[in-house]
C-alpha cells in the first residue's frame, strides 16, 4: 500500500507539470476557439529567458515574473502579427501557423540562447534538499518541491476560474470564442480580447516552463516536447474549454502513467508495459473517454440549431 501511495504522489507531481501547460492551451481555446500547437515552445522560450535573466544576477522568482510579463507581451504580438491575419484567411491557416511557430520558436531559442541547446541548470522556487520532504503514514514521502508545484497549479486554476466567471474580461473572452461577430455587435473589443488571451496563455506557459525546469533541474530545447504532448492529451481529456478539466486531466494522466509504469510488478502485462509504453495506455484511456463524451470530462457540449 505504501508503494501504491508513493506511485500516486509521483504521478501527481508529473501530472502537475502537464496541467500547467494544459491550462495555457485551455486559455487560448476558451478565448479564441483555436488550438495552439506552439504552446510548449512558447513556454520553452520564456523559460530560457528566465534562465538568462537569472544568470545575470536577478533572483529567480523575479526573473520568472519578468519573463512571464515579457511572454504576455510576446503572446499578444504573435496574435496580432500572425494569428489574426491567418485567421482572416481560414481556421486551418491558424493551425499551419501554430505548427510553424512550434518549429520556429524551438530553433529561435537555440539561436538566441546557444547554451540552452546543450542544456543548462535551472533553479527551483521551492525547497529541494534531500531532507525537504513530508513523510506520510506508511512510509511514502511527498517532497516540498512537488507540493509547491501542485499548490501553484491549484492557485492558477482558481484565479482563472475567477477571471472567467466573475469578471467582465472573462465574460468577453467567452463571448469572443463562441461568436466573434455577435461580440463585436455587443461592443466587446474583440481584437484586444484576442491579444489578451494569447498573452495570458504565454504568461502561464512561462510560469509552467520555469516550474518544470526547476523539477528537472535543467532545461534544453527538447524539454517541453513530451510535456506538451501529454498536456494536449490532458486538455482534451478534461475539456478544451475547462481550466478545471485541464487540471483534473493533467493530474489523472500523471497518476495513470505512474501506476501503469510501476504498479503492480507481477501483473500479466508488466513485461510489456513500462515507462515508454505507459503513455500509449494513457492515450487509449483518453480515446475511450472521448468516444463516450467528445467534449471531455468537464467540457461544455455545444448545441447548434439547424
Amino acid at each position: 500500500m505504501a508503494h501504491l501511495l508513493q506511485y500516486v504522489l509521483n504521478g501527481l507531481a508529473n501530472g502537475s507539470m502537464y496541467a500547467l501547460v494544459a491550462l495555457g492551451i485551455v486559455v487560448i481555446y476558451r478565448g479564441t476557439n483555436h488550438l495552439n500547437f506552439a504552446q510548449g515552445e512558447m513556454a520553452l522560450l520564456a523559460t530560457a529567458g528566465a534562465w538568462w535573466i537569472n544568470d545575470k544576477g536577478v533572483p529567480l522568482a523575479a526573473a520568472i515574473l519578468l519573463a512571464a510579463a515579457i511572454a504576455f507581451i510576446g503572446g499578444g504580438v504573435i496574435e496580432f502579427g500572425l494569428i489574426r491575419p491567418a485567421g482572416r484567411k481560414s481556421p486551418f491557416a491558424v493551425v499551419v501557423v501554430t505548427i510553424g511557430l512550434f518549429q520556429g520558436l524551438n530553433s529561435f531559442t537555440s539561436l538566441l540562447f546557444p547554451k540552452v541547446g546543450n542544456g543548462v541548470k535551472f533553479g527551483t522556487l521551492f525547497p529541494n534538499k534531500p531532507a525537504d520532504f513530508f513523510r506520510l503514514p506508511g512510509g511514502a514521502i511527498w517532497r516540498y518541491e512537488r507540493i509547491g508545484v501542485l499548490v501553484t497549479v491549484l492557485v492558477i486554476t482558481g484565479l482563472l476560474f475567477a477571471l472567467f466567471q466573475k469578471t467582465k474580461v472573462g465574460l468577453a473572452m467567452r463571448m469572443v470564442a463562441n461568436n466573434p461577430e455577435s461580440a463585436k455587435l455587443a461592443g466587446v473589443p474583440t481584437n484586444r480580447i484576442l491579444m489578451m488571451s494569447w498573452g495570458l496563455s504565454a504568461a502561464i506557459g512561462a510560469i509552467g516552463g520555469a516550474l518544470i525546469g526547476g523539477i528537472n533541474a535543467n532545461i534544453n530545447v527538447s524539454t517541453m516536447f513530451g510535456v506538451f504532448l501529454l498536456a494536449s492529451a490532458a486538455a482534451t481529456l478534461g475539456g478544451l474549454d475547462s481550466p478545471l478539466g485541464a487540471v483534473v486531466g493533467g493530474l489523472s494522466l500523471g497518476v495513470i502513467e505512474s501506476l501503469v509504469s510501476n504498479y503492480p510488478k507481477n501483473w500479466v502485462a508488466s513485461t510489456y508495459i513500462g515507462a515508454d509504453t505507459a503513455i500509449a495506455v494513457a492515450f487509449l484511456i483518453i480515446l475511450v473517454v472521448l468516444l463516450v463524451r467528445p467534449s471531455g470530462l468537464f467540457g461544455s457540449s455545444r448545441v447548434e440549431r439547424v
